[in-house]
């Protein structure tokens, strides 16, 4: 096994940032705002630190808490920078087939984007599927991808970039992501508060920095419960401020305002 502070590059990771990049080019990203470029930049770093060097060897073979930090990286930090970094220009392209707005209209509603984010965060953290992905690379694979493709789908209708799949309204907003952090508590609460390790994994693995299994699950479930719902409210404060100034202007109410999604969105339409 190898140290869990040695760099190493997984090839499969590398490759999908590269072409994730290609296509951000290739849709005009670049002619974005800097904001948006450098946000969609920083989708791209925290997917790579991520699920590359230390942080990915102490969740594959050593630490419970680092894995869920990995997981706090992927569902709540690099999808709101993504769909911040991709304005109108560049998603619209990708929106062209009916069939794929056909779908989004369906599983970007608040609901089922819900229902789709939280139902796997749920499931996969039931003991006997979690240590299924850790002992099979490619059900890993799977879990991760799931992660990052609802988080996406979750994070929506807060941050759509194009008014055809609108953001609903900023306090429907906060009061969707309070709920959304109420599963995702209950089980680190569940994690957190277990007197006795639940992943065969893990407590089977090589001890870091002095702390025993039960240790490292108390503190990767208060990394779900506690710092996962202070994210939320982190958001949560920002979308108050933001709806602030938009409702002085008598134009919170109805909907998101059109600027909301980007100074280029007319000149899309």
């Amino acid at each position: 096994m190898k140290p869990w502070n040695t760099w190493d590059l997984h090839y499969s990771v590398v490759i999908g940032l590269v072409l994730l990049a290609g296509l951000y080019v290739f849709l005009g990203g670049l002619t974005s705002a800097r904001r948006h470029v450098a946000s969609f930049v920083g989708a791209l770093l925290v997917l790579f630190v991520a699920l590359n060097g230390p942080l990915h060897n102490l969740s594959d073979n050593y630490l419970f808490s680092a894995h869920m930090a990995q997981h706090l990286l992927l569902t709540l930090v690099f999808p709101p920078l993504l769909l911040y970094g991709c304005p109108a220009h560049v998603v619209r392209p990708l929106l062209r087939p009916r069939w794929v707005m056909a779908l989004g209209r369906v599983v970007t509603r608040p609901l089922v984007a819900a229902l789709l984010f939280s139902g796997p965060i749920v499931i996969w953290h039931v003991p006997a599927l979690y240590e299924a992905a850790l002992r099979n690379h490619n059900l890993h694979i799977v879990q991760h991808l799931v992660f990052l493709i609802t988080a996406v789908i979750m994070w929506w209708p807060v941050l759509s970039p194009v008014p055809e799949l609108p953001r609903v309204q900023h306090l429907l907003q906060m009061l969707y992501l309070f709920l959304l952090g109420i599963p995702m508590s209950i089980t680190g609460a569940l994690i957190t508060l277990s007197d006795s390790a639940l992943y065969p994994f893990y407590a089977a693995a090589p001890r870091v920095w002095r702390l025993d299994p039960l240790q490292d699950q108390q503190i990767g479930g208060l990394l779900m419960w506690v710092l996962g719902g202070f994210m939320l409210w982190g958001v949560m404060t920002v979308i108050w401020f933001r709806y602030s100034v938009w409702d002085a202007r008598a134009d919170a109410e109805a909907s998101v305002p059109e600027e909301a999604y980007g100074a280029r969105v007319s000149n899309d339409q």
